[in-house]
């Protein structure tokens, strides 16, 4: 069965996904759109659909955010690293280390408090992040919503569909979200700075080795400007993806002998959204982002989640997923062509 598995990964690439991914000058006529990718689950950037709206002549000002949004109450997001909703190591009884997943310290405050936030992160100190989901656009930051269309409207008339959630993103290089997967259709639009996507298609499930982990969050206590992480009570355990794409030197050899179907198998494919494209970003395709800011000093994007559909190809993901893996040769390093756009 590995092995059938192991030629999936490849046959998929060459019947369907290709070597990169595409790029599409203008936006799509809805059948086209349809057709191309949504039906084929492929992924694609779009540029020059955007270039409408007032975001992204005002949004690089900070002047012009915290004017707009001065008496708006915002969610802010504060980790020590800028990894929220992430594997993290947490000190338990003894001197072990275990893992778990971690959510990020949240607090309300008027959005040019969470502004300066963002703007003044600091990796291993403070890093603030504005990733509140659940639709925080049309709720939290209603006060600038004619500054963007209230959904992507050659997407919406494909899906058959109105946005089921739009949610902002403000943040800096120093926060990064792990490799995940969500149960939407997902049209990601980037106002400001940059955006850099690690995709990875349903059908590499196994490659990403996920793992129950207890749920843990972070509490910031602000008189000793400190962070203290917390496993829930009562317990509960939150199923993730393990591995870290990008590990550090010194675990880098340890990362590679821990993962090795992500790390010789096929190249996850790698894109850079700039601002004014939009991704389309398939149902239960994995994704691991990392962000460049702009001109404001952050990055920021506002994404439209549009309900997947639990068809077929649901349940060949489900039935993928069960299967009981191995590797029949963890060992091999795959030949395969670069898949950078």
């Amino acid at each position: 069965m590995a092995k059938e598995v192991e030629s999936l990964w490849r046959e998929v690439r060459e019947l369907s996904l290709g070597t990169k991914i595409d790029r599409l000058e203008s936006p799509p006529s809805p059948v086209k759109f349809l057709r191309d990718y949504v039906s084929q689950s492929k992924p694609c950037v779009i540029s020059n659909a955007i270039v409408h709206w007032p975001a992204l002549k005002h949004w690089s000002d900070p002047d012009y955010l915290a004017g707009a949004l001065s008496n708006d109450l915002v969610s802010l997001h504060l980790t020590p690293n800028g990894c929220a909703d992430a594997v993290t190591p947490v000190q338990s009884s003894g001197d072990r280390d275990d893992l778990c997943f971690a959510s990020a310290h949240v607090e309300k405050v008027l959005f040019p408090e969470a502004l300066r936030a963002v703007q003044s992160s600091c990796k291993g100190r403070k890093v603030g992040y504005l990733q509140q989901q659940n639709d925080c656009f049309r709720t939290e930051y209603s006060t600038v919503g004619l500054d963007c269309d209230g959904d992507i409207a050659w997407a919406t008339e494909a899906f058959g569909c109105s946005p089921e959630a739009v949610n902002l993103w403000v943040g800096t290089d120093h926060s990064v979200t792990s490799f995940h997967k969500d149960h939407y259709e997902n049209l990601y639009a980037v106002v400001s700075g940059e955006k850099h996507f690690l995709l990875l298609p349903p059908t590499d499930v196994h490659r990403l080795y996920i793992e129950q982990y207890p749920a843990a969050n972070y509490s910031y206590h602000r008189d000793t400007e400190s962070f203290k992480l917390e496993l829930g009570e009562p317990v509960r355990h939150v199923p993730w993806c393990s591995v870290d794409p990008y590990p550090s030197p010194d675990k880098e050899a340890s990362e590679r002998l821990k993962y090795p179907l992500f790390f010789n198998g096929p190249k996850p494919f790698h894109c850079t959204v700039k601002a004014g494209e939009i991704l389309y970003l398939p149902s239960m395709w994995f994704h691991h982002v990392s962000q460049t800011p702009g001109d404001g000093g952050y990055t920021i994007a506002v994404n439209y989640w549009y309900d997947m559909q639990f068809d077929i190809k649901y349940a060949y993901f489900n039935f993928l997923q069960s299967l009981s893996y191995k590797s029949w040769n963890e060992d091999e390093d795959w030949e395969s062509s670069d898949t950078e756009v």
